[in-house]
């Protein structure tokens, strides 16, 4: 194995070349011998004393040095220890694995709430239906923790195969809608956790949402949950929210939803509300006295 020496533009970086590439599609920049524990190569070099910077990337390596030594009166040593130390058998660089990234496409829809944005994924997100208000009750997604660090993000609604993030007024979608794509986007494609079902809560919210004492309801309440799930629920959850039934009151003919994602604090939820979902429940249960309130998620 021959090491070719190169010069750069800049006076103070030769580069030792390998008739063989060296390293992936990563760069590495070594700014000192504790950086180098995944080089042995590089922690060989920085011992001696003229040593600034080593670079490794594709085919070659890098060299900064100090204005201590003229390259003529060193490189061609530098070369020499470098092929001796490939032919003992040292290791150049201690890789890490490239991860394999997972295809996927995130592309993101408005919806009739101006500070919500939905993003939308080509495949299944998650089993679970799951809205954060904070980072604090994010603990089970990882991706809403992460999201929370951004400073746009308020709120965040997810379900099946989209992501509903809720901003704070003071930012506009035009500024931050690609950038907040785009992490979602690369958090999944990376392997990242949507929502980790080992750390999932039950909380009373989400025991409505699987509507698990469907059974112990009154018939009313059957059948406006049936109607809301069949009729309701796909319109709402294309807008990029949801809506829960919370609880009827035969007395009162008062039916209280919740409501989540988009649709939480939407100017047109009290629109829908009373000319969209309230009509429905009249007309389907022949009841001119229901009344639906919300109560928002």
């Amino acid at each position: 194995m021959k090491i070719e020496i190169k010069p750069t533009q800049n006076p103070s970086i030769v580069k030792f070349e390998f008739p063989d590439f060296i390293a992936n599609s990563k760069s590495y920049e070594f700014k000192n011998i504790d950086d180098t524990k995944n080089s042995p190569l590089a922690k060989q070099l920085f011992y001696l004393p003229f040593v600034k910077t080593v670079y490794i990337s594709g085919n070659f390596i890098a060299i900064e040095k100090y204005s201590i030594v003229e390259w003529p009166d060193v490189q061609e040593e530098i070369a020499k220890q470098i092929e001796n130390f490939v032919k003992q058998g040292g290791i150049i660089l201690e890789q890490e694995p490239e991860i394999k990234q997972n295809p996927i496409t995130i592309y993101s829809e408005s919806t009739p709430n101006p500070n919500v944005m939905k993003f939308v994924a080509n495949k299944i997100l998650a089993t679970k239906t799951a809205e954060f208000k904070n980072i604090d009750e994010s603990e089970s997604s990882p991706l809403a923790t992460a999201l929370f660090e951004m400073p746009p993000v308020k709120e965040i609604f997810i379900d099946e195969n989209y992501i509903s993030v809720t901003k704070f007024d003071r930012f506009e979608w035009i500024e931050i809608g690609n950038d907040i794509r785009g992490f979602i986007r690369e958090f999944i494609a990376n392997g990242g956790i949507v929502l980790d079902d080992t750390k999932w809560i039950e909380t009373p919210k989400q025991d409505q949402q699987e509507i698990k004492k469907f059974d112990t309801l009154d018939v009313t309440s059957q059948q406006i949950i049936n109607i809301l799930e069949e009729y309701v629920k796909p319109a709402v959850q294309a807008d990029g929210g949801n809506i829960l039934f919370e609880s009827f009151n035969a007395e009162e003919k008062k039916v209280k939803v919740i409501l989540q994602g988009a649709c939480n604090g939407c100017p047109s939820s009290s629109f829908t509300l009373k000319n969209g979902i309230e009509n429905m429940l009249k007309q389907m249960l022949d009841d001119e006295q229901i009344r639906v309130e919300a109560i928002n998620g």
